[in-house]
């Protein structure tokens, strides 16, 4: 994630329910029914700006249609969040509306729906899921693996339902306006850098409905999707909490960075033991980043065989 932007999260209320639904690859993306072995689902988590889009997503028709510089605009945002010892993200949902009002140009969640389409991504992001579908269903031995997609994000949920592969996650969280709560949209949701770890949580423990408390203590035998089952992706400073918290329960992490650019900070996150690869934001498949994601792959499916096997011999035994 881009650390001068901020953010919250949003569950995909109208998604079905991934026990009945197939994937895009036509795998299905449940467990293995009550009778047998059920963790099985592998999760993949994603940040959004800088890790499948090269730049925020503000930037690439919000700032531009309000004829606002985007550097300037980040920098006048984090400035006024200092002065005002304002969380940043509230500070930068407040701005970004206020600058267009103060233009005179009223943008409502349809316009931000719209935006998305003007998004870019990296190459091959698009064409990933089904890419990683077929490698999990080419190299799953054990009937019933799942895959998932998730993104936690601190862009804005309406600019990524615009986007082309919005339909390809179970769930996305990411900030939200409250369009009819003022005449000037108001924060709905907002999420820190931090606060993104309470969604790892979520879809660890199968409560991904926002209405309902996840503090509650629920031991590990009960949990769906064992953190060893996840990857996280992101690409700065910004995704350090969460991916403290992957690798700490014993899930995976992968950090990028554009294409020809600096690797510096992914470099840094591998020797401090944050991640356990780093690779260019290249989605296609053959890339470093398919092949390293796809040995973590291999790692979490023979894992649920072994699991899956002890459950079996443990259950012949009663």
């Amino acid at each position: 994630m881009v650390e001068r932007q901020p953010g919250a999260s949003r569950s995909r209320a109208s998604k079905p329910d991934a026990a009945e639904t197939e994937s895009h690859s036509g795998m299905r993306t449940g467990g293995a029914g009550k009778s047998g072995f059920e963790k099985k689902t592998i999760a993949l988590v994603y940040d959004f700006d800088g890790t499948l889009s090269p730049r925020p997503m503000q930037e690439y028709a919000f700032l531009p249609q309000i004829g606002i510089d985007a550097a300037d605009f980040w920098r006048e945002s984090n400035r006024i969040a200092r002065e005002q010892e304002a969380d940043p993200l509230i500070t930068y949902m407040h701005l970004l509306y206020k600058k267009a009002k103060d233009k005179g140009i009223r943008i409502d969640r349809d316009d931000l729906v719209a935006q998305g389409r003007q998004v870019e991504l990296f190459a091959g992001v698009v064409e990933w899921f089904d890419a990683i579908g077929e490698y999990v269903k080419l190299r799953s031995e054990s009937h019933g693996v799942a895959i998932r997609h998730y993104m936690i994000s601190s862009g804005l949920t309406e600019i990524i339902e615009g986007t082309p592969i919005y339909d390809r996650f179970h769930n996305v969280f990411a900030s939200e306006y409250w369009f009819e709560a003022y005449d000037l949209p108001y924060p709905k949701r907002v999420i820190t850098d931090t606060g993104k770890t309470q969604y790892l949580f979520r879809i660890n423990k199968g409560v991904e409905d926002l209405g309902r408390n996840i503090n509650q203590h629920m031991p590990e035998a009960e949990r769906p999707v064992p953190f060893s089952n996840m990857i996280y992706f992101g690409d700065g400073d910004t995704d350090v909490p969460s991916m403290a918290v992957m690798r700490k329960n014993g899930g995976h992490a992968i950090a990028v960075y554009p294409p020809g650019k600096s690797k510096h900070k992914c470099v840094d996150l591998f020797k401090a033991g944050r991640i356990d690869f780093f690779a260019p934001a290249d989605y296609r498949r053959g890339s470093d980043l398919f092949k390293r994601t796809c040995l973590l792959l291999d790692r979490i499916l023979a894992d649920i065989r072994v699991q899956e096997e002890t459950w079996r011999v443990a259950k012949s035994l009663k």
